[in-house]
This record gives C-alpha cells, structure tokens and sequence, in this order.
C-alpha cells in the first residue's frame, strides 16, 4: 500500500512551480512553512526561491520577525488560480447550499461543471470527486454545521493531492472515555463533507487500519516528507457511510423482502450495509445503532416486509412502534395511550 519516501517523485521544476503557488497564495510566507509546503528542509525552500529568481520572477524578501516571502512588482498572474483546497472547499460550499449542484443540467450545477473543467488537472482530480459523489448521496436528516479550521482543512487537501503522509493530534469524543488527545500518522486518502459534517478518510499507520475522523476535531495537522500510494478507484463517500452506520452500541440483523437494488432507494447507506438473501430475492440488512427506537422508525418506513432477528434492543423497539401504529388506527377511546417504555 505504501512506499517510504517517494511513491510519486516530484521534479525540481515541479516543486520550484509550487513554491511560486505558495508564495502567491500566502503573502509573506516564511521559509520554514513553504518548506512544510513542498514537503522539503527550510534550506532547499531557499533553494527554490532562489531558482524562481534566476528565471526572472519578482520574489521579494519581507524582514523583520514576521518576514518572509512574497510576490514583487512586474509578475504577470494569471486571471484565476484555485488551490486544491480553495477548489475543494468552494465545490463543497455549492453542494451543501445548492441541491441540484451536482446536476450539470441545472443553472448553478452547469457552472459548477464549467469551473471543473477548466481546473488544472492535479487539482480535478481532488474536486472531481467530491461533485459525483454528491450526485449519487441520498440526504437523510441534516447534522447541524461544524466549524473546522480553514488552516488544518488546507492541510488536508493539501496533503491528499500530494498523496503526503500527516501527523495529526486528534481529539476524540467524550464518549470514548478518554478525553485526552492522541497523536497519530496517517494516510490522507481523501476529504468528505456529508450533511455539514467534514470528514476525513484515511489509513492509520499508527493503529495500522483504515480510519474515518472528524476534521473539527483535529487539533493540528502537518505534512512529513513521506508519500504513500492511495487506493484505486475508491468511492470515498460509500466508505464514510458504511464506516458510520458500524459501531454502534446495538446491532442490526433485519431481513426484507425486497432485492438490495428495491431496498437502496428507501435507505440511506449511512443506516447499514445490503447484501442479498441465499435466494437473491431478499435483502439482509447489517448494521448498528445507539437508538433501537429510532431504527424501528426509519424501518416501519419500508413499504416491503421485513423480519428483525437482532438485536433484541431492536425486536422489542419494532413491536413497541407496531403496537402504537395499530392503536392509532382505533376509534379514539379517551383515554391515553401509555408512553413506550
């Protein structure tokens, strides 16, 4: 999966092209963070700048504490340069704000389509993905907005388009017991934003298996010198959903009577896994939850039959739901109907 030090080599001119890219990007950007940028020592940053410089480009020197480097007077720039992460994090805002964004039929999906096109490849390639995979996720309830740092979000984007190694100090939930933060080296495969939550899907090497983390909580991330080799052709948001609907704290073993292609278009990913029955007629539903109740609603809203063999959380909470639906469908006695337990 991986190779120490180099699966993809990048050439002098190459980084030399993406010191200009930083520089016009960060305006004062010292030495020792365009070499974090380019994934080399503070010394060959330096180097690098020097090189821009031998080939005629303005690059002045800011001094003082807080110096650093920055484009000069007399450099032509180009009308519109994107970021891997600016290009990203601007799809993602479309997306979330506008329905049919991944629509290239629609007004502001065609527009969409048209920025897409004319990115330069290394950055499509990060974008790109992001767009499809909107277009093929079914939306359930929305999480509320989370604020990430822009700063620990570039990083990432960053570092998935360079296919660099991070290591991160992460910040797991209140819920694991252990609230202290944990430092951890991964490989970025790719940032997922699904229902304003931002998401990244990685491989550890530190637990030496894949993992999904929560990008607000990454406390702080930076690139090493390392590159790996990412998988092919991995869907990145199927993954995300099938990683969330794992782990829960009861499990969910339903069969229905429908195929999985039938059943795929009344469930969200993010409620389980579909495999077909024995017979391929039916479909078993594998997953998890921490709410059996809130399953057995999302479950009564199957227009198929199904039969729940687990969890016994799951049985009891579906048979609760059945007995109040066949009460509501009584004449009104007066008197009321006692609360689920």
């Amino acid at each position: 999966m991986t190779h120490a030090g180099g699966a993809h080599e990048i050439s002098p001119t190459a980084r030399a092209l993406l010191a200009l890219e930083a520089i016009q990007n960060v305006p004062g950007i010292t030495a020792t963070r365009l070499g974090e940028r380019l994934g080399v020592t503070e010394r060959a940053a330096r180097r690098y700048v020097a090189i821009l410089r031998e080939a005629g480009l303005p690059i002045d020197s800011v001094s003082g504490p807080y110096g650093g480097y920055q484009v000069g007077h007399g450099l032509r720039l180009p009308p519109l340069t994107f970021t891997a992460a600016e290009a990203s994090g601007l799809v993602m805002a479309v997306l979330e704000g506008h329905k049919g964004a991944a629509d290239p039929a629609d007004l502001v999906g065609g527009a969409l389509a048209k920025i897409v096109r004319v990115l330069p490849s290394r950055v499509a390639a990060q974008v790109r993905p992001i767009r499809d995979n909107a277009a093929a996720d079914t939306p359930d309830e929305p999480d509320p907005a989370v604020l990430v740092s822009l700063e620990v979000t570039t990083t990432l984007f960053e570092s998935c388009a360079a296919t660099r190694r991070l290591r991160l100090t992460y910040r797991r939930g209140h819920w694991a017991g252990d609230s202290a933060d944990r430092e951890m080296e991964v490989e970025p495969w790719a940032v997922v934003l699904r229902h304003s939550r931002w998401y990244l899907l990685c491989w550890s090497r530190t637990a030496e298996a894949r993992r999904v983390l929560r990008i607000d909580r990454i406390v702080a991330a930076s690139p090493t010198m390392e590159t790996f080799t990412p998988p092919n052709g991995i869907d990145a948001l199927a993954v995300l959903e099938e990683h969330l609907s794992q782990g829960w704290a009861y499990g969910v073993d339903v069969l229905i009577d429908a195929t999985p292609a039938e059943v795929a278009r009344w469930l969200p990913r993010s409620l389980g896994i579909l495999s077909p029955s024995d017979d391929g007629r039916r479909t078993r539903l594998r997953a998890s939850t921490a709410n059996p109740r809130w399953y057995a609603g999302r479950l009564a809203a199957l227009p198929y039959a199904f039969h729940v063999h687990g969890s016994a959380e799951l049985r009891e909470a579906t048979a609760d739901l059945g007995r109040r639906l066949l009460a509501s469908g009584t004449a009104d006695s007066g008197t009321p109907a006692p609360l689920p337990r």
